[in-house]
């Protein structure tokens, strides 16, 4: 976990951000709603919530990745001070190929299944680095796979996507976004498709990758528990907007009563709990007031 603050000017900033979708009867639905954060260079900021809450879209917003049926608006959204609306899109997406990567949830459904693990390597590398070819290239795909602890990565780059494991899939998916170096990693529910003991090895290999290259993180999950750990700060989404923010080792200390009900959804194995709570929603809870924006930056 990141202690310091490495410089005053922030890695990404989003304000005042709107998404909405047309419904079955041509009228919009507005689901996110007026969201503002800021990233600083090497912090982990988790956003955590159920689904539909609109954390992966807000990833996706930052990306330029919505759906084309998204209608969408900010107030400014910047990369290293760059402004991401005025820019155009060619420029827009070598940034998000180069210094912006995006680890999606599920190895299966994110590695191309007609691809070798070594052609969807390549792709991602000479995205960054062009000129790098022959047996550079083929060094540098062995090496992201050995940082991620691949073992026998020369005969997994000529493995395709259904041959690996979960775990290795992931793994893969890291290979390709971190080891090149992004200085802004979105992680969308990185270890929903992994078993406990893989989804934690998932993880340091992560750390590592992050810690080494100075990276800003930004982790989607459901996971309280883990987000707490993992993260230096936790915005908690409800309805397309922020609830609450708080650093991430005060979550169990977080006061709106929908963080309370998260958590306490969330059983400890410590405790004898005869039943598990049941979230009763406020209507209120979707009005602007209602979130709690104290400590955005």
């Amino acid at each position: 976990m990141n202690t310091e603050v490495h410089t005053l000017t922030p890695l990404a900033q989003i304000s005042n951000l709107r998404i909405s979708f047309p419904t079955a009867t041509g009228a919009m639905r507005e689901v996110v709603r007026g969201l503002s954060l800021t990233l600083m260079p090497g912090e982990r900021l988790g956003i955590v919530g159920e689904s539909g809450s609109g954390k992966s879209l807000t990833g996706r917003a930052l990306l330029g990745m919505l759906a084309p049926g998204a209608v969408w608006s900010a107030d400014a959204m910047r990369f290293e001070g760059r402004d991401l609306l005025a820019m155009k899109p060619a420029v827009r997406r070598q940034l998000c190929g180069r210094d912006i990567g995006m680890i999606l949830q599920d190895p299966k459904y994110s590695l191309n299944p007609v691809m070798t693990v070594a052609s969807q390597l390549k792709e991602a590398f000479l995205m960054r680095e062009p000129r790098l070819k022959g047996a550079a290239l083929q060094a540098r795909m062995v090496q992201a796979l050995e940082a991620v602890h691949i073992r026998d990565p020369e005969q997994v780059l000529k493995a395709y996507p259904h041959e690996l494991s979960g775990g290795m899939g992931q793994r893969v998916m890291i290979a390709m976004m971190v080891s090149s170096g992004p200085k802004l990693l979105i992680a969308d529910e990185p270890t929903s498709a992994l078993d406990v003991l893989v989804a934690m090895q998932t993880l340091r290999v992560m750390d590592e990758l992050i810690a080494r290259h100075n990276t800003g993180l930004i982790l989607i999950s459901h996971d309280l528990e883990l987000v707490s750990q993992f993260c230096d700060r936790v915005v908690v989404m409800y309805a397309g907007q922020v609830m609450e923010t708080c650093a991430a080792g005060d979550l169990n200390q977080a006061t709106h009563p929908y963080t309370r009900a998260l958590l306490a959804a969330s059983p400890r194995l410590q405790q004898d709990q005869a039943w598990l709570p049941t979230m009763q929603r406020d209507p209120r809870w979707r009005e602007p007031q209602a979130a709690m924006t104290g400590g955005l930056q």
